[in-house]
Parts: structure tokens; C-alpha cells; sequence
């Protein structure tokens, strides 16, 4: 798991089926000392989370797994928000 801060919403005109009214987010990924580490990423949200919550995340086979129906074509996926580091 992964450390990001969200920055925005993305709206999607056609999904895949197993995406479909799946939120996708804007998250900007960060170090262990919350400075931004690379560029931003477009993750699926399982969490619920909003535009400037602090974040964790999965990368690539765990990305899709957290999602139902899993094995959908996604490479990071939101599973939860951080309250305090």
C-alpha cells in the first residue's frame, strides 16, 4: 500500500463493464514524509473519499482485486482513508 493525497475527480464517458458507476479519483501519490512522489495517478475509489483526503492505495493485480466483479482492467484502486500518520 501506498501513501496519496487526492486532487480531483475524472469523469468517464464509456467503461468497461466491471467499471461501470465505479468513482474514479485524481491522487497524487506520496513519500513516507508526505511529499509528492512522481506524477499523479488515476485510481478507482472503494473508500469513499473526497478531494483533499489524505489516502492509501494498491498498485496493479491488488488493484483489481479490490474491486466486484475483481479482474477488471484497473491499475490502482483507493482502499482506505488515512485519519492520522
Amino acid at each position: 500500500m501506498q501513501l496519496a493525497r487526492v486532487t480531483g475527480t475524472v469523469v468517464a464517458t464509456t467503461a468497461v463493464d466491471g467499471l461501470k458507476g465505479v468513482k474514479m479519483l485524481l491522487i497524487q501519490p506520496l513519500t513516507q514524509a508526505l511529499k509528492p512522489s512522481g506524477g499523479p495517478v488515476v485510481a478507482c475509489d472503494t473508500a469513499q473519499a473526497g478531494e483533499g483526503d489524505l489516502v492509501y492505495y494498491v498498485k496493479s493485480r491488488e488493484a483489481s482485486l479490490a474491486l466486484d466483479p475483481y479482474f477488471v482492467p484497473v491499475d490502482a484502486t483507493i482502499v482506505g482513508i488515512v485519519d492520522a500518520v
